[in-house]
């Protein structure tokens, strides 16, 4: 495995194993709910930009993606090696 592939991977391991950004939306609210911390405020109207939120859906689409292509290019691999 080269630099770029380990890369991806951990990328995609990162991007697959992270909260959502709406999950992290809903914590920082009920935190600002709680108490109204200025760097907590700051926060989660970073983590309730659209943009973000938009850029977190779109990592999970190609994380999913690439995943999706992976087990497609495994299942080939299993039917091809099956039959005779």
């Amino acid at each position: 495995m080269d630099e770029a592939e380990a890369s991806g991977h951990l990328w995609r391991h990162d991007v697959e194993h992270r909260g959502t950004a709406e999950q992290d939306r809903e914590a920082l609210s009920a935190l600002v709910d709680y108490d109204a911390d200025p760097f907590e405020v700051e926060l989660l109207e970073q983590a309730s930009d659209p943009q973000i939120r938009l850029i977190d859906q779109v990592q999970r689409s190609y994380e999913g993606q690439y995943r999706r292509r992976l087990r497609r290019l495994r299942d080939r691999k299993a039917h091809r090696d099956a039959s005779p």
